[in-house]
């Protein structure tokens, strides 16, 4: 079979598969695995890999990034059940005295903190557990303290190596340096942030108005006075060696290349240490493991890296190098604009998978600016929809779960959509004014 109708197969069984993710025909685990079994059988049976056991060899690529997952999965468990997220979440309220504009910026603060080093998922199962209790104590509108928390998630996602699973995903096959991650994304993250909370706080603007009468003042601040910071934490032993073992892993995450150690390696050590000396129940910790995100990740990297093998990928990153005529500012507003677009209509997780392997097909072209658009784009993509990211999908569920509020594509496009299309405008400039001008460290 000629290697365009191969091409032309595989490719259409991948987007089949990332279309029936994207619409939620199929749960995108099942969707991904049963992508997977179909390419695999077709691989075997067309040729297109000498033996079954390729398989495993592609996977093997990847391990790195599924020890990191179940690693933090662990570490954060087992740190939650400490009570000393809950303990940090209540110490910020109590500074802001329940004021709704200052409570806003806090709890943005606090989640871009806790997804720098903890990743989005367990930050905003944490903050957005809290945000319920909050907002129903102190009587505030959810809808606008759990979008701001899952806008700020997305821009710390690509604070660090770990921060979010697309910029591990890109960072692991890049062979960037944790170091450098705080050199060139943390100090956009942060310019996002900013921008998040400057474009939430004037779009909600109507929902974040203090109380003026000063009976109501006294009654709120009573209220925020009135949260026990140390109530899910009976157990100071058991709280201090938490924080310990979570500070020592982020130290391990900083140092790991100068200790020539992967992030896996790392993860699973903080993890371990929490087993050791904090669990109380191994089993139960353990099924707690995000099993359904590892599953998904297993059949996303059979389905890339089938497609990979019969060169699909290479001939799109040769299209693309053309098409740029190995102009830099022009490469990297195509990967920004295109990862960003592309993740708000499936998912940032594929998008990040099946665009990696086109950026060693750029040729003639610098590859250090077209990680750092993929890392960038994907990551703030997923706020334009509510599917982009897994914050928004954890937000609306909390919205519609809890509260019974169904928020509705057009009234998340008028917030996340355009706050997303001013993010991707910013991040071009911000990465080919780097480049321009030197600043942008290159890779070994």
């Amino acid at each position: 079979m000629s290697p365009t109708i191969l091409q032309l197969i595989f490719g259409s069984l991948m987007l089949l598969t990332y279309g029936l993710i994207a619409f939620g025909i199929l749960h995108k685990t099942v969707a991904a695995l049963s992508g997977a079994l179909v390419l695999a059988a077709l691989a075997v049976f067309l040729g297109v890999i000498p033996e079954y056991d390729k398989i495993h060899e592609l996977l093997g690529h990847d391990l790195n990034v599924l020890g990191v997952i179940i690693g933090t999965s662990l570490l954060v468990d087992l740190a939650g059940q400490s009570g000393l997220f809950h303990f940090l979440a209540i110490k910020v309220v109590k500074k802001t005295g329940g004021d709704p504009v200052r409570l806003f910026l806090a709890l943005q603060l606090f989640t871009f903190g806790l997804t720098a080093v903890l990743t989005i998922v367990p930050a905003m199962l944490i903050v957005s557990g809290l945000v319920l209790v909050i907002c129903r104590n102190l009587r505030l509108p959810l809808t606008p303290y759990l979008l701001g928390i899952a806008f700020s998630s997305n821009a710390a996602a690509f604070c660090t190596f770990a921060s979010g699973l697309p910029t591990l995903m890109i960072g692991s096959a890049a062979k960037i340096p944790y170091v450098q991650f705080l050199q060139v994304s943390l100090p956009f993250a942060l310019v996002s942030l900013v921008v998040c909370y400057l474009f939430t706080r004037r779009f909600f603007r109507k929902d974040l108005r203090a109380p003026s009468d000063p009976e109501e003042k006294k009654i709120l601040q009573e209220t925020v006075e009135a949260f026990d910071e140390w109530a899910l934490a009976p157990d100071r032993g058991a709280f201090i060696r938490a924080a310990t073992i979570l500070a020592l892993t982020i130290l391990g995450f900083a140092f790991a290349g100068v200790l020539h150690l992967g992030l896996d390696f790392i993860a699973f050590g903080g993890g371990v240490l929490m087993l050791l000396f904090h669990g109380k129940s191994v089993e139960k910790t353990i099924a707690k493991v995000n099993w359904t995100v590892i599953l998904f990740f297993t059949g996303l990297f059979v389905i890339v890296g089938l497609v990979k093998e019969v060169h699909l990928l290479d001939r799109i990153a040769s299209s693309l190098t053309s098409m740029t005529g190995q102009s830099v500012p022009l490469a990297v507003t195509i990967f920004t604009w295109f990862s960003g677009i592309a993740s708000a209509i499936v998912d940032n997780i594929p998008v990040a998978a099946t665009m990696i392997p086109m950026v060693p097909g750029m040729e003639g072209i610098p590859h250090e600016p077209l990680w750092w658009s993929l890392i960038l784009g994907s990551n703030l993509g997923g706020s334009a929809t509510p599917i982009g990211s897994i914050s928004c999908v954890i937000a609306l569920h909390a919205l519609d779960h809890e509260a019974g509020i169904k928020l509705g594509w057009g009234t998340f496009l008028a917030v996340g959509g355009v706050l997303t299309l001013i993010q991707l405008t910013l991040a071009c400039l911000y990465l080919i004014g780097l480049f321009s001008l030197g600043l942008m460290p290159p890779l070994s």
